[in-house]
């Protein structure tokens, strides 16, 4: 199974919180489609394999992502979907996930654009909506500066919802300021909705952000853990009461509406990453694009790819497949650790394990090595304390 990125790195405004890579200036944006689809082109070998025995690699998901890839025109969007089918296999059962915000799937002044921009999304192939709704309420917005409001995040999902089966939205917990019984109203808002997935994040000081400013000259309050950790206990118990499955640390779906791109990326599928600052992985190896889009656009124009390259040792991967696993349900294979690292890293595993299987953050079930509901909100630095050190 594989999976294609595409990185759309535009964006009306710049959140607070945000440090992934994007311009607020549109000048580029036509000519940022064409390089894309010019590296789809350009990369169409990457899955293939040698052995002409065994199939052909299929693209099983494509997913925009950003940026704020609703900022481009329907025209634009199919131009890139086309592309990827002229260059590559693409499963019939393809999942194309588009991340949107709120503002782009409504117009403020009319209320629900005449022709649904949903019927366009869905006339192009799009078959799954990401939502980057964060709060329902306006001061949590206004504190994150997203570019739309609490109206238009309950209309847009109301619109949303009438012609998408397969919705997820994104929130964020552990806002300054953010009582334990509003983060439960932003939840159970959210479930009124009926949405299948949602994504949940906490609030992170990330350098180089404008909320890192705004908390080191005491404009806003920083985030604090304690606050941040009872928000996640909430969130995993509404949700599992819902039938939701906590099937990632941040995700939780309806059975069979689990993000099929992002459980490819944790399960170690290959994928192609597609634009400025996009990574790719092929099992052995990872890349990624240069971060900056105009050094991007000159070099797709000289027809090479931006990109730098890291082999990855046994030991990356032990890391890797240690970091993801336990964020998952399927946590991690013992036997696989065995069979696919050595025995050594087995030994190392278990002894590492030992104190977090004692204080219950850990348990080993049926051979698989996963976090307690105790430790399930630790997992990243637990993870840390089992990683190899090169």
């Amino acid at each position: 199974m594989s999976g294609i990125y595409i990185h759309i790195p535009f964006c009306k405004q710049a959140c607070h919180y945000c440090d992934f890579h994007f311009s607020t200036s549109m000048k580029k944006k036509e000519e940022m489609v064409l390089a894309l689809a010019k590296e789809i082109q350009m990369r169409k070998n990457e899955f293939k394999l040698l052995d002409c025995a065994q199939p052909k690699e299929k693209i099983e998901t494509i997913y925009f992502g950003g940026g704020t890839p609703s900022v481009l025109q329907i025209s634009e969007l199919k131009f890139l979907i086309d592309t990827v089918y002229e260059n590559y296999e693409v499963s019939k059962n393809v999942e194309i996930t588009l991340e949107a915000n709120p503002d782009d799937l409504t117009d403020s002044s009319y209320g629900v654009q005449s022709r649904s921009i949903f019927e366009d999304y869905r006339s192009i192939g799009i078959n799954r909506l990401s939502i980057g709704i964060q709060s329902f309420f306006e001061d949590d917005l206004k504190l994150m500066n997203r570019a739309h409001n609490a109206a238009e995040a309950k209309k847009c999902l109301e619109e949303a919802t009438k012609y998408f089966d397969n919705i997820s939205i994104d929130l964020i917990y552990g806002v300054p300021n953010m009582s334990n019984e509003k983060w439960k109203q932003n939840i159970e808002t959210a479930l009124s909705f009926g949405i299948p997935h949602l994504s949940s994040y906490a609030l992170t000081v990330e350098p180089k952000t404008a909320l890192k400013k705004l908390i080191q000259t005491g404009k806003i309050a920083a985030p604090q853990d304690e606050v941040a950790a009872e928000h996640f206990l909430i969130l995993v118990e509404m949700l599992v009461s819902k039938g939701f499955i906590h099937y990632e640390l941040s995700n939780f779906g309806k059975e069979n509406y689990f993000s099929r791109n992002n459980s490819a990326y944790w399960l170690g599928n290959k994928y192609i990453g597609i634009g400025p600052s996009a990574h790719s992985y092929d099992g052995i190896s990872r890349s990624w694009n240069i971060s900056n889009n105009s050094i991007y656009l000159k070099s797709i124009q000289e027809d090479k790819l931006p990109s730098e390259l890291e082999i990855l040792s046994i030991t990356d991967r032990y890391n890797e497949y240690i970091m993801t696993g336990l964020r998952t349900i399927w946590g991690v294979s013992l036997d696989r650790i065995e069979n696919e690292f050595g025995l050594k890293y087995l030994i190392y595993l278990k002894k590492q394990s030992f104190k977090f299987l004692n204080d219950n953050l850990l348990v080993i079930e049926n051979g698989i090595l996963k976090p307690t509901k105790k430790g399930k909100f630790l997992t990243d630095g637990i993870a840390s304390d089992l990683f190899i050190l090169n």
